[in-house]
């Protein structure tokens, strides 16, 4: 059986609900006694559509970038305003804090912000946390590939990297699964491509990631958020769809809390599910990463002790095609005494 070095995922990761107020309005985490400060925040409207919303700390409160545009950093000093020792505020911002609005946030901590060297090109800020695999960098193009230290002591197996400042660029997606060759895009709903030199044709390594010359463009301010599969907390991984509605079993070593998938090999947007919209089996609600859609309820998966099941033939997500996912943990399947955790 698989063991874990992180018994308590909710230290690093928070699927966080909540209802709008129409002005400012903390939200504390509740869900487990483990309090844990946001690194990373993303947030979307649940009951209608609304941009997805993402801050994090090396840029800092106010500054948005959203999944589902090529938009780069917006101020909005009424989204989150402040990052809590155990939670964040909100503004008036209506994507964000509509009065009697629905909803969902997921939550990332990283916190170190020293002691990062290494490649050819040192980041602007950055924040990681080399126990949950986790690395936010901000960092200034030069015109030419680069390397970048990550400080997570592991290969990564996610990047999502896009220009943050001084002009539009859609969001450019590695994925291990596909390799250093390919790549997808976030806010678009596009089949895997090689069409442009993101990742310099050099897979990241255990110390830095690359990136070529459309992700370095000189003068341009980019960001990065990196991750690493950390075993009973996350995991990066593919599988092939089947078309039944006995769909695919995918293992992940955890109960999920947090999926994401996409098809690679046909046109599919991005698919969201966590473990607290409507998230027991049977009755789940999506959310996709690259439009402004609300919430759709539906019979789509179960999460289960050591992964999740699929219930669909849907070629969102079951087709006859072959899909990545990126997947956090509500519990590891067995924690690092040997115990092992129920399904929901």
């Amino acid at each position: 059986m698989a063991f874990t070095t992180i018994d308590d995922p909710s230290a690093y990761f928070k699927c966080h609900l909540y209802t709008g107020t129409g002005s400012s309005n903390a939200q504390t985490f509740a869900d487990t006694d483990t309090d844990m400060q946001p690194d990373l925040v993303w947030i979307k409207r649940r009951d209608s559509t609304g941009s997805h919303y993402l801050v994090d700390a090396v840029r800092g409160v106010t500054k948005v970038l959203f999944s589902n545009a090529n938009n780069e950093t917006a101020t909005d000093a009424q989204s989150v305003t402040a990052f809590g020792s155990d939670g964040f505020t909100v503004g008036t911002q209506a994507n964000v804090n509509t009065s009697s609005a629905t909803f969902v946030a997921w939550c990332w901590k990283a916190g170190t912000t020293s002691g990062l060297s290494g490649g050819s090109l040192t980041p602007d800020g950055y924040s990681i946390n080399t126990t949950s695999g986790l690395g936010i960098y901000e960092y200034t193009g030069g015109g030419s590939a680069v390397t970048i230290a990550h400080g997570l002591g592991v290969v990564p197996k996610f990047m999502m990297v896009k220009r943050s400042e001084n002009d539009a660029q859609e969001w450019r997606v590695y994925h291990a699964t596909l390799g250093q060759t390919k790549n997808l895009v976030l806010d678009q709903n596009d089949a895997e491509n090689t069409t442009i030199i993101n990742w310099n044709n050099t897979a990241p390594t255990s110390s830095v990631f690359t990136v070529g010359t459309s992700l370095t463009e000189s003068s341009k301010v980019m960001m990065a958020y990196v991750f690493a599969d950390v075993q009973g907390f996350s995991k990066f991984g593919s599988y092939t769809g089947n078309g039944n509605a006995d769909g695919a079993f995918i293992y992940t070593g955890f109960r999920p809390a947090w999926i994401m998938v996409k098809a690679t090999n046909t046109t599919q947007s991005w698919y969201m599910w966590d473990n607290k919209r409507e998230g027991y089996n049977g009755d789940n609600e999506t959310l996709v990463a690259d439009t402004t859609q609300t919430g759709g309820a539906g019979t789509y998966l179960s999460m289960l002790a050591n992964g999740f099941k699929l219930h669909t033939a849907d070629p969102e997500w079951n087709g006859a095609y072959n899909y990545i996912y990126m997947a956090f943990a509500e519990a590891p399947f067995v924690n690092s005494k040997g115990v092992p955790c129920n399904a929901r």
